[in-house]
């Protein structure tokens, strides 16, 4: 399938993306010359606002109107931050974009820079992310040498500069507000909400947070106008999506499909090549592991934000994880269990305690030490752990367990009754050896 927006291909008609003259070739940077030359700030917010373009981070929540409420007569100087943080696990989408397709970012950056009123942006990259940052560090450096960032770019009365920022390697300074107490310098823990990021948000001033794929996708709206975009897919779920696919399928992958019109079975099965011969699809993440898991009888529900919260799960990042019949669900979740249980930042009581009484129980199954009264001491802490705190972590880690219990009851009984979860055979290399 082609790629809509060129979001993170890095050729466009024989265009090395990673070069500045050769983005600019094919058509980069237009769209900030565009806004700076011909728009007002409030008429470039409209643009986003009537694209109906949604973060694509995870939340889903229009990008538009996101930025409108940044105050206008604000006195603190304005920020727009990047989060390149991407540690959801099974999404690698951002970091694709950032090594083949940089300028496209930093031009969204500084486009959502120019709507709000902002002189300074910063992208903060995930601290595992060391060849991507030298690519973003270097491009920075050219586009400013080239004048689309720094004094009065493009010749305009309008200045901005980007500053890079590499985190540690937290999962929890990718929750908006947890990063940017690490971008202040503090311990990469959760704010209580309200006051917004809007409102007060880096240095206590207004800030607009976005993802990077989010961002990327801002220059391609305005060249190709706001209709263009609202035009594709749903009314409410416009635009393109990646789906980063990987587990168990034959060519794992970023897939950048139009929302609504194609199914979670055509993004396995045509775009990522299917699972092994003699398999079938047991479980899928579709929106990173977050997310409640769906089961095989949800292969043919359209990729859309409202679709796949009618069949009880979100688009979430896109991070697509499939696994097919020679995985264990018990195993599985348990693993999801203890990666929650090693990111929960502590601050909330009853993430950082039930987190960890959730790892237990479910090692304690899968080690065949389980008992029948663990699973309702599992659903009984899901219900002390959700609303109860100050972030989403803690919602994302009862998220999968409490689905798979609930589609995939039967294999945790059978791993009590039968004496555990075994260990699965792993599919690779013979089989990729063998789709190769």
């Amino acid at each position: 399938m082609p790629i809509l927006n060129s979001v993170y291909r890095h050729r466009v008609a024989g265009h090395q993306l990673t070069d500045i003259a050769e983005y600019q070739a094919a058509g980069g940077f237009a769209a900030l010359k565009q806004a700076l030359g011909d728009m007002e700030p409030d008429d470039l917010l409209y643009v986003f606002h009537r694209s109906g373009l949604r973060g694509r981070g995870g939340a889903g929540f229009p990008m538009g109107r996101k930025a409108s409420f940044l105050p206008k007569d604000a006195k603190l100087a304005k920020y727009v931050v990047c989060n390149a943080d991407e540690s959801e696990p099974g999404t690698f989408k951002d970091r694709e974009i950032i090594e083949m397709n940089p300028f496209q970012l930093i031009e969204g950056v500084a486009l959502a820079g120019f709507a709000i009123g902002a002189e300074r942006g910063y992208i903060y990259i995930r601290g595992e992310y060391e060849y991507q940052a030298r690519i973003l560090a270097q491009a920075i450096r050219v586009a400013r040498e080239a004048g689309f960032l720094g004094s009065d770019i493009v010749r305009s009365n309008f200045s901005f500069d980007i500053t890079l920022y590499r985190g540690a390697g937290a999962y929890i300074c990718g929750e908006e507000t947890g990063l940017l107490e690490s971008l202040e310098g503090k311990r990469g823990q959760p704010r209580l909400k309200p006051p917004f990021p809007a409102v007060a948000g880096l240095y206590s001033s207004p800030t607009l947070i976005n993802n990077v794929e989010t961002l990327s996708a801002l220059p391609p709206i305005v060249t190709r106008g706001a209709d263009w975009y609202a035009a594709l897919g749903p009314e409410k779920s416009p635009g393109s999506k990646i789906f980063s696919v990987s587990g168990h399928v034959m060519r794992p992958g970023n897939y950048e499909v139009i929302l609504g019109e194609t199914t979670l079975r055509e993004l396995i099965f045509e775009h990522a090549g299917g699972v092994c011969d003699g398999h079938r699809v047991k479980a899928i993440w579709v929106g990173g592991s977050s997310v409640p898991v769906l089961g095989e009888q949800h292969l043919d529900t359209p990729l859309d934000y409202e679709s796949l919260n009618a069949v009880g799960t979100f688009l979430g990042s896109g991070g697509c994880i499939v696994m097919d019949d020679s995985g264990s669900i018990v195993r599985a979740t348990l693993r999801l269990a203890s990666f929650y249980r090693h990111e929960s930042c502590g601050k909330c009581t009853p993430c950082r305690e039930g987190t960890g009484w959730m790892e237990r129980i479910l090692q304690r199954i899968a080690d065949g030490e389980g008992r029948m009264e663990d699973l309702e001491l599992l659903e009984s802490i899901f219900g002390r752990i959700s609303g109860k705190v100050l972030c989403a972590l803690a919602e994302g880690a009862v998220a999968p367990i409490s689905s798979a219990l609930k589609l995939f009851r039967d294999d945790f009984v059978a791993a009590i009754e039968q004496g555990g979860a075994p260990r699965p055979e792993p599919m690779w290399p013979a089989a990729l050896a063998e789709a190769r």
